[in-house]
């Protein structure tokens, strides 16, 4: 398959106008209610933006792949090494900015970066050892058959609470409760240390996508794309039943549900933008997705700044809030206009590296 599918690049566009969504309320009490994440067991709109982002490192994988099949062992492992280095630091880093007066001795290690390096990392060395499509489902599958597992049988008498979870457990051990998230008021880590194994299995489900993507043509790529992921949500559904959706732990039916939702949407965009060329409405999507990482890390340090800036002792990104947006409607719709105006100002800075054809990859 040697034609590009525009539908990927927009696929990885709406993911990253998610994330930035989803990231940056104009306040944190009034958030958009189809912006929430679940609180713990179950799913909104929100909590599938993660994963879909997971898959659309999958489906380039898939691609660049190909163009480093005559390295040597040696050379590819140093090269994913060094990508995933490149991009666990550079979240750590914006963990940190700015960069004085920060309490180093409580910084937290985890994060959103992180979990895509570390997710990124284990899914190259799996793929580069597991060839063949079948043997790679079968080992993931295994993955995430064990991840169940052991939450059930090393966690607490409810493995699946937040307090006695098997991930938190390890997470405790390894990185101690200085260096974790605790936005739910105790040391728990969402991109936790044990989780990043069913959130490979998100990669790679992304990954054999892109393989039937350059493997199948037009209608019978439709029908075995949606086919395979109608099967992963059903499945997810029935595993739901023993096992939680829980995006918090990245449980194994969660995997399942994402990456079945993941693929159906990714069916849709294919079919009616590269086969029935309906995609005037796409461009500014392509837009993002041609620098994905760059809008993401450029919406962070953004919102970063604006904390810094202070207005009649008020910092930036409240004072803005307040100022503009609340007044205009209620504070909850005001609250999602700020996060659209975020959007749009990563997205300007996004178009200006499309128009001047600059892409930058790690």
């Amino acid at each position: 398959m040697n034609a590009r599918y525009k539908s990927l690049d927009v696929f990885r566009g709406i993911t990253v106008a998610g994330m930035i969504l989803v990231n940056t309320p104009g306040s944190w009490a009034y958030i958009y209610p189809p912006l929430q994440h679940a609180d713990w067991h179950g799913y909104t709109p929100t909590d599938l933006v993660f994963p879909f982002f997971l898959i659309a490192v999958g489906l380039s994988m898939s691609f660049s792949f190909r163009r480093l099949e005559g390295l040597n062992n040696k050379a590819f492992y140093l090269k994913a090494f060094r990508r995933a280095l490149l991009i666990f630091l550079i979240g750590l880093a914006l963990t940190a900015f700015p960069f004085f007066g920060k309490d180093y001795a409580n910084l937290r290690i985890l994060g959103v970066l992180q979990r895509i390096a570390l997710a990124y990392l284990s899914a190259a060395i799996v793929v580069h050892i597991v060839r063949r499509p079948l043997h790679l489902t079968i080992l993931a599958s295994i993955v995430l058959i064990g991840y169940w597992l052991l939450l059930l049988f090393f966690g607490s008498d409810d493995p699946y609470s937040l307090e006695g979870n098997l991930p938190r457990k390890i997470d405790l051990l390894i990185l101690e409760d200085a260096h974790m998230w605790h936005g739910k008021k105790i040391a728990f880590d969402p991109e936790g240390l044990l989780s990043t194994l069913p959130a490979m299995v998100t990669v790679i489900s992304g990954y054999l996508f892109g393989l039937m993507i350059q493997r199948f043509q037009k209608t019978e790529l439709i029908t075995r794309l949606a086919a395979i992921s109608t099967i992963l949500l059903v499945v997810g559904y029935i595993w739901s039943l023993v096992m939680p959706i829980n995006k918090a732990l990245w449980t194994s039916s969660y995997v399942l549900v994402s990456s079945g939702i993941g693929g159906l949407v990714l069916t849709l965009l294919i079919y009616f933008i590269d086969f029935k060329k309906m995609d005037k409405w796409s461009w500014p999507f392509e837009v993002f997705g041609m620098n994905p990482l760059v809008s993401f890390v450029a919406s962070i340090l953004w919102v970063k700044i604006y904390f810094l800036i202070d207005i009649d002792g008020q910092n930036l990104y409240g004072w803005l809030y307040t100022t503009v947006f609340k007044p205009i409607v209620s504070p909850t719709f005001g609250s999602l206009l700020f996060a659209i105006a975020h959007v749009f100002g990563c997205w300007l800075i996004a178009l200006w590296l499309y128009k001047r054809k600059i892409i930058i990859k790690i």
